[in-house]
């Protein structure tokens, strides 16, 4: 798996998560910097997803 590169748009990709999936709290979206799996991690559990589905929907978003 390639690195999961974040930390220059995370505002507006938070943003866009939260508005398709109205559910998720800033607690869920809670990114700490060299925190990426415990992120990933936490939108699994949320959402139901598989970590490779997470990791395409944070790329696509």
């Amino acid at each position: 798996m390639d690195t999961l590169s974040i930390k220059g748009k995370w505002n507006e990709l938070k943003g866009a998560l939260k508005k398709k999936y109205a559910d998720l709290t800033d607690d869920d979206l809670l990114f700490e910097e060299g925190q990426e799996d415990k992120l990933i991690g936490k939108l699994q559990q949320k959402l139901g997803k598989t970590r490779d589905e997470i990791i395409s929907l944070l790329k696509s978003a």
